[in-house]
């Protein structure tokens, strides 16, 4: 992975800020802010505003790049991923386009040969691989009778819509694409191809079971500036020009004699387009430092967060009042049985477990034969969400419905004014445990590393702002 530049300073791109000893142009700071500050954000920010949240980002880029974690083999592979998908395709001209295209039409016409191609119609009798005797003999009879029909005059068209078992031709008449040499079993592709056009074939038998065919038409492959245009679409559509891309630099490099490996030359060809466009090279960098600010967010808070139930548990704890509701909960299971018996065993099974178990250990228990026994639904329920604890907990007199073959309900479970445990609020308790992390790391690396921003400069990048104020 090629090194992301930072520009020194100029006067024309003088540094609006250094983070850690890193310094940060007038032109990038410029680009960041446009980028997320477009006109349809919600939430747009003065450049003042936004001076406070880049600083942030920047010094927890300048946290992993301590960590060292821009030397990661897995974020150089992303990174040069992301890069290269961007570089590829400035690799290819029109020229090289043009030349595919004509290479694959070359190609087509290789493989299609003098036969040519066909355009054949057909009515298939399917004859399975293990057919008896008796039933192969009963398609030939079939077969042979569509045949003498048709040679006495029925419509070909019409008895393969009736009779042929090819779902997908029989409703074109059974009509097939136009079709060349190796696109088909041996035994059909022998037959069409003696056939000519207008000419109708004997029954006959192949794998897939009897045919009769009737030759709609043949022809050679058209000549290239005819096809030219279906072809290039069709190069757009699977994306064949990083293909291209790619073949060109592995012919350079195969041509260098090992001076040049296939990485050294694609971060030359981005280095020379980030030297004819800045915001690409500000893209690139934005995606390069997004890969680090992930990984160094990842290990110090939201992994951490996600395991430390313990943390989440003594958070919740502390900050019981901002998580009350303004209506009550029903924190349960609803259970249908077909008797009476398992009701009352599923009421004493999960009796003593937690809350986390119940649905799994129900599972378990009951319906691990043939025969579902239970069914049960667990959750965290407010008025509205389930119709049977609407009913059973909360009053309400809405009717519910029995699945069928079921003939008991059962609602094991307790009614919460407010949550009881940090798990009944979970996500909230992530959310702002995250956040009261980040404020900490912030704050510590706001200590940790020095800042310098020229407040001058910062207020000529009202200048550069493609976003008014």
């Amino acid at each position: 992975m090629a090194s992301i530049a930072v520009h020194a300073q100029t006067s024309d791109d003088p540094v609006v800020m250094t983070v850690n000893g890193i310094p940060v142009t007038r032109s990038e700071f410029a680009y960041s802010y446009n980028k997320n500050n477009t006109a349809d954000v919600f939430d747009r920010k003065t450049i003042d505003e936004y001076v406070g949240l880049y600083i942030n980002y920047r010094l927890k880029v300048a946290a992993a790049l301590d960590a060292r974690l821009d030397t990661m083999a897995s974020l150089r592979r992303e990174y040069a991923f992301y890069r290269n998908k961007q570089v590829l395709p400035a690799l290819v001209h029109d020229k090289d386009v043009e030349e595919e295209a004509l290479r694959i039409y070359e190609s087509q016409k290789k493989r299609i040969g003098e036969k040519g191609l066909v355009k054949p119609a057909h009515i298939l009798l399917r004859v399975g691989q293990k057919a008896s005797p008796t039933e192969l003999e009963q398609q030939k009879q079939r077969i042979d009778s569509i045949y003498e029909a048709v040679k006495k005059g029925a419509d070909f068209a019409e008895m393969a819509r009736r009779f042929s078992d090819d779902t997908a031709s029989a409703p074109n008449g059974g009509e097939l694409p136009w079709m060349s040499v190796a696109q088909s079993l041996k035994e059909f592709e022998d037959m069409a191809f003696s056939l000519n056009v207008g000419e109708l074939s004997v029954p006959f038998l192949s794998p897939a079971g009897y045919h009769i065919v009737l030759m709609k038409g043949r022809k050679q492959l058209e000549p290239f500036d005819s096809l030219r245009n279906g072809i290039m679409d069709m190069i757009e559509k699977r994306k064949i020009r990083d293909a291209i891309a790619l073949r060109k630099v592995r012919t350079m490099v195969e041509e260098s004699k090992g001076t040049a490996s296939e990485a050294d030359l694609m971060d030359r060809y981005a280095d020379s387009l980030c030297a004819a466009d800045p915001d690409l090279k500000w893209l690139f960098k934005e995606y390069h430092d997004g890969l680090l600010l992930y990984e160094i967010s990842n290990r110090t808070i939201w992994e951490k967060v996600g395991k430390d139930e313990e943390a989440l548990k003594h958070y919740f704890n502390s900050n019981k009042k901002k998580y009350k509701w303004n209506e009550p909960r029903f924190k349960g299971v609803v259970v249908f049985t077909r008797d009476e018996n398992d009701a009352a065993a599923v009421r004493k099974l999960i009796k003593k477990l937690d809350f986390d178990e119940w649905d799994n250990a129900i599972e378990r228990r009951f319906n691990n034969g043939s025969t579902k026994r239970v069914t049960a639904t667990k959750g965290l329920f407010v008025k509205g969400d389930n119709t049977v604890v609407d009913n059973k907990v909360f009053k309400t007199g809405k009717d519910y419905s029995m699945p069928e073959g079921f003939r008991c309900v059962e609602v094991v479970g307790k009614k919460l004014k407010a949550p009881k445990h940090y798990t009944d609020v979970r996500g909230l308790v992530v959310s702002d445990y995250q956040e009261q992390l980040e404020r900490e790391w912030i704050d510590n690396l706001r200590q940790r590393y020095k800042v310098t921003v020229d407040r001058d400069v910062l207020q000529s990048v009202n200048n550069l702002a493609k976003v008014s104020q």
